[in-house]
């Protein structure tokens, strides 16, 4: 197998588990996978604050869409934004208590909607097959963290 026909075969589990758990935190919760994840990062940042460009970073946004995802938190009471004391320039985005709350509620109900489809992937990939996909999955492992 090459190394792109393993990526592929992850890529494309990761596109459908997360497409799986946006529908899901949308139907359960009211929320998107980039919203959930944004929520997460905040809370977990000091002074549960973190620049746009920041938050950009680690979800995986451009600082564009990033500005949107803070403006549906904002519309929905989970998030605000703040000024930067130093830089007027400096965007802040700041978790809300309810923002928190959602985290907080959410978070092992989350866990257990993933692991439940990592556990039979087949629910969201039933064209891959679970064993091709496993040594797909091993083989980038191997590329990302090589034994030392």
């Amino acid at each position: 197998m090459s190394t792109s026909d393993a990526w592929a075969r992850v890529a494309t589990l990761a596109a459908a588990v997360d497409g799986a758990l946006d529908r899901w935190l949308a139907e359960h919760h009211r929320v998107g996978l980039s919203e959930y994840r944004a929520l997460g990062l905040l809370v977990a940042a000091p002074a549960k604050e973190l620049r746009i460009a920041e938050l950009a970073h680690a979800v995986g946004l451009t600082s564009t869409s990033t500005t949107r995802l803070v403006s549906r938190l904002e519309s929905k009471g989970l998030a605000r934004r703040d000024l930067c004391e130093d830089d007027g320039r400096g965007v802040y985005a700041v978790v809300t208590d309810a923002g928190e709350t959602l985290v907080r509620e959410v978070r092992a109900p989350y866990e257990e909607r993933l692991r439940a489809i990592l556990t039979d992937p087949a629910t969201v990939v039933p064209h891959l097959d679970v064993d091709t996909l496993g040594a797909s999955l091993q083989e980038v492992a191997a590329l990302v963290a090589p034994p030392r």
